[in-house]
């Protein structure tokens, strides 16, 4: 072995994380804040000392592990000299400690069968790592995860659940189960790459830069606050108090109104004013209520101040639209063209978009409003539905001044 102090192996800002015996273990860490490296040393060190420990590693999808965990166990292994002690097969991906027989066994979220009939030949399954949390969208995959170490465990052994992640959304719901609230069998820790000694001055240099040009992705990225910097799809944004009157005064702004139409998804209005010049929006005031009718709708129009001004919706709702109109609104439909919706969005991106403090839900859902990856963890180019429905009124509202190919206007009443 070669290193034989905890200060030695780990460094600094682990001290609680390798200590920590509850349940649920969360760390939440900036790039390059050595959680990944810390982690797999404290898993090839802890499965030596207790014989009868086995290892579940999970990621959301299968085929990411190899260039992941499975890689950085192998670090951890070789990095303690313990090469001559472990053996590590692909197929299928396991890794094996040959004194023992215990394994550290690897699976993917996309096949749930494979999550909860794990069984293991030596010892019991009492330890699982999740790399990568945040894409556990649903807080119901985490729970099938935790009952996948259910029984009992012989003396001095525990039953523990490790989450490490890159910051995400703080609408996810491993913020309010975990951070928001302080439980006693939950140890939750933010760490960033300040406490990493082993980066060097070009690497500490990059955060630098980072923390100068970009504050906002700094935040995330370097210190590791709850946020999206990565996939986020408008990072042009800021939340502030608006005066409509005063903005009102500004002959270039223009006023724009738009509806994405739901029931069990939220019906979302967006409004505000535009100015094209300059290249600004400012959103100034919001609905978004699920189960509402089209009536209730009219009449939460009319309370703010919606009277005949153009409000663009979605095509998609041909009968809402005629109930609007003959409401008394002055519902337009937005008709959607081939690739209507990347067009839009890039001609938004343009655009530096001042939210209200009115405006919550807004400002909730463009924090969050990211590309969806595929399964193997590339971008792809659709949106997140979850957080798409003041997005898709913004856009309907704004075409009209943004003129995005794949758009055509009709007024079809």
């Amino acid at each position: 072995m070669k290193a034989t102090s905890l200060k030695s192996i780990v460094g600094q800002g682990y001290g609680g994380f390798w200590r920590c015996k509850q349940r649920y273990r969360i760390v939440k860490g900036s790039r390059g804040s050595k959680k990944s490296k810390t982690t797999a040393l404290w898993y090839i060190l802890k499965l030596m000392e207790h014989p009868d420990a086995n290892l579940l590693v999970v990621r959301r999808y299968e085929r990411t592990l190899r260039d992941s965990c499975f890689a950085d166990l192998k670090w951890a292994i070789s990095h303690l000299g313990f090469d001559a002690l472990w053996k590590s097969t692909v197929s299928p991906m396991e890794i094996t400690y040959l004194p023992t027989g215990q394994k550290i066994l690897f699976r993917g979220l996309d096949d749930g069968q494979k999550i909860t009939s794990i069984t293991v030949e030596k010892g019991v399954l009492c330890w699982v790592w999740c790399e990568e949390a945040y894409q556990l969208e649903k807080e119901d995959d985490f729970n099938k995860l935790d009952m996948s170490i259910r029984g009992a465990v012989p003396p001095g052994l525990f039953k523990q659940i490790t989450l490490t992640f890159n910051p995400w959304s703080e609408q996810t719901w491993i913020k309010r189960r975990f951070f928001d609230t302080p439980l006693p069998d939950v140890f939750a820790l933010t760490t960033t790459y300040k406490c990493n000694e082993w980066l060097d001055e070009r690497d500490i240099a990059l955060f630098e830069d980072m923390r100068l040009r970009n504050p906002r992705r700094y935040r995330v990225e370097g210190l590791g606050e709850w946020g999206i910097s990565t996939g986020l799809i408008y990072d042009n944004v800021e939340q502030r108090p608006l005066d409509l009157r005063t903005l009102l005064q500004d002959r270039a702004l223009r006023p724009f109104h738009g509806v994405d139409f739901g029931f069990t998804d939220p019906t979302a209005y967006v409004g505000g004013l535009i100015d094209e010049q300059s290249k600004t929006i400012y959103i100034t005031q919001e609905l978004y209520r699920r189960g509402i009718t089209n009536q209730q709708l009219i009449e939460e129009l009319r309370r703010l101040g919606i009277r005949r001004e153009e409000i663009y919706c979605d095509s998609a709702e041909p009968k809402s639209i005629e109930e609007l109109r003959a409401g008394g609104i002055n519902a337009r439909p937005a008709l959607k063209g081939a690739d209507s919706v990347l067009y839009g969005i890039q001609k938004l991106q343009n655009f530096h978009i001042v939210i209200s403090d009115a405006c919550p839900e807004t400002w909730r859902e463009i924090c969050s409003y990211a590309w969806l990856e595929d399964r193997q963890g590339r971008q792809t180019d659709k949106p997140n539905h979850d957080f798409s429905h003041c997005m898709d009124a913004l856009r309907y509202g704004a075409t009209p001044y943004i003129n995005a190919k794949g758009f055509s206007w009709s007024k079809v009443f």
